[in-house]
């Protein structure tokens, strides 16, 4: 055996396995994310408030006939008076949550244009009801 340099070469082939053998321990520990809908879960109130709660509001799309019919808390609103209505009342709130109940004869269509009038009006949050 003649060397033919003075240096000698390392062998990192241990130095890999290793390396591999942690990188598996540790996607193996790592938890994976959650992945899914966010849902918004009722909690108990902390304190009592002496200020009643705010009405909640819930857009109802029936079918009259033909024809739908759109009520914000038992009061009829037309189509077109449905974003200014829906800004009015949230303009000074807090929390800009709504629920939509629509009849089951109302087609699905109807019920997301309600929808995408409510956000447009600044309604951040909204429920589906039966």
């Amino acid at each position: 055996m003649a060397f033919t340099s003075g240096q000698a070469e390392m062998n990192v082939t241990p130095l890999i396995d290793v390396l591999l053998v942690l990188i598996i321990i540790f996607l193996i520990i790592v938890p994976v994310a959650p992945t899914g809908e966010e849902a918004n879960i009722p909690r108990e109130p902390t304190a009592k408030s002496d200020n009643p709660p705010e009405r909640t509001i819930v857009i109802q799309v029936g079918a009259k006939g033909k024809e739908t019919e759109l009520r914000i808390n038992e009061e009829a609103v037309k189509w077109d008076d449905l974003r200014a209505r829906l800004f009015d009342i949230y303009k000074t709130r807090a929390e800009k949550v709504a629920f939509v109940r629509a009849d089951s004869d109302v087609e699905f269509a109807q019920v997301a244009q309600a929808i995408d009038i409510a956000h447009s009006a600044g309604v951040a949050n909204i429920g589906l009801m039966r």
